[in-house]
């Protein structure tokens, strides 16, 4: 087995090479996903940083979500727009097992800086008086550090511990980055105990955090409805809807994909999935967070009357 192990070096991302006759099609559709991915994340980074009116507890964890936006981003497009270009697929065995890190590293931070997010704005809510002594400057920033912290744990307990594990042949992933669940289909041997382990793991990881934002909302809905006009119901309600929406859009793709044992991986489908988690989730964040935010709008226009003129 050594022997055999020995020899998977390297693995092949199959992605959507299936669809050979759109690869250069394919290349411009995710290369201006990612431009505009960076870009807009990009855009909120600078706007929160500069602009006086956006340093609230939102805003901050808005920025911070907004930077580990693009690095979630960066972590699997390129590389995949790298293999549409050129059409060579391989992977380093090591060069997988960093991918697979720093996606679950950006992954797992996202995850409790949500519950974070959710966190601020049951303050904002339903303790109005004690909002800034609950979010104060160094509370904002033991959460965000928190969030971090619980990312390199997972990115560390998770990738040293499959890549551990004997990888005897054949060494094609039936994805476009190295994702968990399609590399532990190349262990060879009975992976039952470790899969159960991962999922645990795993559960633990996304349904805590997930837990602490329905508990949040929850307290949240509780205190709008005792609002007595439509107005002041609508006006709390406005203030959740943008973190509510991609809430669901993270939460829902990842509880799909990683709670559930391997033998359910669909090659087919669940590409398709991480693809709108992986690539689309993070360019609507942007979009949902500056559309329906009103003191963002106002942020980006104030910028834009203050650049315009000095390239005039």
């Amino acid at each position: 087995m050594s022997a055999n192990t020995s020899m998977v070096t390297e693995f092949l991302l199959l992605g959507f090479s299936h669809l050979a006759d759109l690869q250069g099609l394919l290349f411009s559709v995710f290369l201006t996903i990612y431009l505009l991915t960076v870009a807009g994340n990009f855009l909120i980074v600078v706007l929160v940083s500069t602009d006086a009116a956006l340093q609230s507890p939102m805003y901050l964890f808005l920025r911070t979500l907004s930077a580990l936006e693009i690095g979630y981003t960066s972590v699997t497009v390129p590389l995949l727009l790298h293999h549409l270009l050129t059409g060579r697929r391989h992977i380093s065995r090591s060069g997988c097992a960093l991918q697979m890190f720093f996606f679950l590293f950006f992954g797992a931070t996202e995850c409790c800086l949500l519950a974070a997010m959710a966190y601020d704005r049951y303050a904002a809510i339903c303790e109005p008086l004690r909002y800034p002594l609950l979010l104060s400057h160094r509370v904002c920033l033991q959460l965000a550090g928190s969030a971090w912290a619980c990312g390199v744990l997972v990115g560390l307990g998770h990738t040293p511990f499959i890549f551990s594990l004997p990888f005897c042949g054949p060494n094609t992933i039936q994805q476009f980055f190295c994702e968990i669940q399609p590399v532990l289909q190349l262990v060879c041997g009975d992976t039952s105990l470790n899969e159960l382990q991962i999922i645990l793991a795993t559960a633990l990881l996304i349904l805590c955090p997930f837990g602490l934002i329905l508990g949040s909302y929850g307290r949240i809905l509780v205190t709008i409805f005792r609002i007595p006009s439509v107005a002041g119901r609508r006006k709390a309600f406005s203030t959740c809807s943008s973190h509510l929406i991609v809430v669901s859009l993270f939460y829902g793709t990842a509880l799909f994909i990683y709670i559930r044992p391997k033998a359910s991986y669909d090659p087919a489908t669940d590409p398709l999935v991480s693809l709108f988690y992986a690539v689309v989730t993070p360019i609507l964040n942007p979009i949902i967070y500056s559309l329906r935010n009103t003191e963002v709008k106002a942020a980006l226009k104030r910028t834009i009357q203050k650049t315009v003129p000095m390239e005039i």
